[in-house]
């Protein structure tokens, strides 16, 4: 993984023609051919978690804007919500509702803002999470925007971006095989294949172990304060398992794999060629805070 730490002005040198390139051609979001590369924007903001645990909304609003102004090489938020969609999309926000550590509400209301602003018609944006093969939006949508957060989870080592599409399919359990190996095969549903414009993997608070089914310790999450941003849902979640690991190390103070291993990652990229795991081709561009950063 190439870890490098940006101005914007030597990102926009650098990597501002692909990202441009990015908003116009499908091939380059989710769905990318071997041997391609991914760019990962990791924010952090001391200030995203107030003293109770929640999203400073304002902060974490901001640290989305600027993320996705470096991510497609624009000079403003809405030049970049107009990379995603426009006029004629119908956009389906897939979110994350679960109870303990869910996707910020102040997320999906800014991601609505910026997609009404870049000329969608309010009419056809929907949030939802567990009724999304119900919701007539998303049946019809054009464009997907995929948000959730980190977590430990007992069934595939890891939930984050890939797993958070198991609801377009009507039986879930059909992917739990194999410590959900095949997550990855969700991303070719007809519901969902190429229509992912923009993943958020959230790193507010996450959490890194759990003990059983949908267990939740607050012993077990800790003050990150921050968003990874990108198209390829792939190497989010591999930039996401190697932070998580390493609060692994710290906080147990030994090496202590996720347990069932993540496998599905890797199988996303070698087997369904859904993005970029290696990490040899992953380009992380860190903004902002970058004490505790652990990568």
């Amino acid at each position: 993984m190439s870890d490098r730490t940006m101005t914007r002005r030597d990102f926009l040198r650098t990597a501002g023609a692909a990202a441009v390139v990015a908003s116009t051609t499908p091939s380059l979001f989710a769905g990318d051919p071997p041997g391609s590369r991914a760019t990962v924007i990791l924010i952090r903001d001391r200030n995203a978690v107030t003293g109770k645990g929640g999203p400073d909304g304002e902060v974490v609003c901001r640290m989305l804007d600027e993320a996705m102004v470096e991510l497609f090489g624009v000079g403003s938020p809405g030049e970049a919500w107009k990379s995603i969609a426009g006029p004629a999309d119908i956009v389906g926000i897939k979110t994350n509702v679960w109870k303990y550590l869910r996707t910020p509400v102040v997320m999906e209301d800014r991601m609505k803002r910026g997609l009404i602003g870049a000329g969608v018609a309010e009419e056809n944006i929907a949030v939802d999470d567990r009724g999304v093969l119900s919701n007539p939006v998303f049946q019809r949508a054009t464009v997907l925007i995929n948000a959730r957060p980190m977590r430990a989870h007992h069934w595939s080592g890891v939930g984050g971006c890939l797993k958070n599409y198991i609801m377009f399919t009507p039986s879930p359990p059909d992917y739990h095989g194999d410590s959900c190996a095949d997550l990855g095969a969700l991303w070719h549903l007809p519901a969902v294949k190429g229509k992912t414009r923009l993943n958020v993997l959230v790193m507010l608070t996450p959490q890194f172990h759990c003990m059983g089914p949908h267990h939740f310790d607050p012993e077990y999450v800790w003050p990150y304060g921050g968003l990874l941003v990108g198209t390829d849902p792939v190497a989010l979640d591999a930039v996401g398992l190697r932070i998580i690991e390493a609060k692994r190390r710290l906080f147990f103070n030994e090496e202590t794999p996720m347990r069932p291993p993540a496998k599905h990652i890797v199988t996303a990229e070698n087997k369904h060629h859904v993005g970029v795991a290696d990490p040899g081709r992953i380009t992380l561009v860190r903004i902002g805070w970058k004490e505790g950063i652990l990568i």
